[in-house]
């Protein structure tokens, strides 16, 4: 671009030099003219167009090599104009309403390579941050830092409250089944444990045959009540141990002899030389569970996985309280950054054009700008051309 308009420039002065000796009276004159007009208005867009980025023909004229001499405060005004007119939260947030961003995401999880995908991404940053965290870490954390919070945090009305919250919408009945279950089936397979453990307790006056007789009968009785209890959701032991959890749930949040019992043991628990041991126990034994799900594509993790962004792509399309919620959480979270992080994210701006050197910010920016800029160099010399013509035209209906 910067050859084409310095072919005009040569080709307006070709032509002023070829036609300065004709006759100025008829068409030649308007020619001249024209040419004349044509490399002043050239030169003059050449001046103003290399006076932004050096000084024209290196001489140091006033008021030249302008991005050079003024690359901080231009950065600046460009930062303030950024964060002004594009860092507002009224823009974020009709730009983030404007694109649908609920309903694209609910789609994009519709496509079952995506969901893939996004499991694949979780399970690849999952597997760097336990890789990173290695157990002489979860000992410190929880020795150091959660252990001396927990005995400090008072928990019993916490627990209470999640005891009376789980016994009321009866979320214990399936551990209570479980129990049960366990407790038949072992008594069941291990009648000679139970024998032996009765028969020590028996007096020593009364014969053998009686002894057996006794607890033949009491472990019949036994497995016949497990067995009522968990056919009879309504059993009136079920109802007992409703009524005890719901009576420990009301002490541990009110009874302050209860409350002291329950701090008492929670700190015996938590300073116990064993604690961070088996805290890091469990750790051990759920990284490891973690890891070997992550590792099967057809384990419960991944199918479950795919199950729910599956499910929350079908609601962010087709439910429109979603995709509602999840717009005004975004829009919540867009304006929070650009209020509190605005003036920061622009800044990059003016520093990155503060450490550019003089020359290499004139070098960038003529680079994105310099094609637009020699078109005013072409413009100037047709404008020139144009204007010398009228000129001229003027002069001669004068003369």
């Amino acid at each position: 671009m910067r050859l084409v308009a310095l072919s005009l420039l040569l080709l307006a002065a070709v032509v002023f030099l070829a036609t300065l000796r004709l006759d100025d009276s008829g068409v030649w004159g308007y020619v001249n003219t024209g040419a004349e007009a044509a490399m002043v208005g050239a030169l003059a867009d050449w001046f103003a167009v290399t006076a932004l980025f050096r000084h024209p023909l290196g001489l140091p004229v006033p008021h030249t090599a302008i991005i050079p001499k003024r690359k901080n405060e231009i950065g600046r005004n460009l930062q303030e104009f950024v964060t002004e007119n594009f860092l507002t939260e009224e823009i974020a947030r009709e730009r983030l309403a404007a694109a649908h961003v609920s309903e694209r995401i609910g789609r994009w999880l519709g496509v079952a390579s995506h969901r893939h995908r996004v499991l694949t991404e979780v399970v690849r940053v999952a597997r760097a941050g336990l890789g990173r965290l290695d157990e002489d870490e979860v000992r410190t954390l929880v020795a150091d830092f959660l252990v001396p919070r927990l005995v400090r945090e008072p928990v019993s009305p916490i627990a209470g409250a999640l005891l009376e919250g789980v016994v009321e919408e009866s979320t214990h009945h399936g551990l209570v089944d479980l129990g049960l279950e366990q407790l038949h089936d072992w008594l069941r397979d291990n009648p000679g444990t139970y024998s032996e453990v009765l028969t020590t307790r028996a007096p020593w006056w009364t014969p053998p045959w009686l002894d057996e007789r006794v607890i033949g009968w009491t472990y019949e009785q036994v497995l016949t009540w497990l067995r009522e209890i968990r056919r009879d959701p309504r059993h009136p032991a079920r109802l007992a141990l409703d009524d005890l959890l719901r009576t420990l749930a009301h002490d541990l949040q009110h009874d302050p002899s209860v409350m002291e019992r329950a701090e008492s043991l929670k700190e015996r628990l938590l300073t116990h030389p064993q604690a961070a041991e088996t805290a890091v126990g469990l750790w051990r034994s759920f990284r490891a569970a973690l890891e070997t799900a992550m590792d099967d594509r057809d384990s419960y993790f991944h199918r479950r996985g795919d199950e729910l962004l599956e499910h929350l792509g079908e609601h962010l399309v087709h439910d429109p309280e979603w995709s509602e919620m999840l717009e005004a959480r975004l829009g919540e979270a867009v304006s929070f950054v650009v209020n509190t992080y605005g003036n920061e994210l622009a800044e990059v701006i003016s520093v990155t054009v503060e450490r550019w050197d003089g020359r290499e910010a004139a070098e960038r920016i003529e680079l994105h700008v310099g094609r637009d800029l020699q078109f005013i160099r072409i413009n100037g010399t047709v404008v020139g051309a144009l204007a010398g013509l009228g000129i001229h035209a003027v002069g001669q209906l004068l003369a």
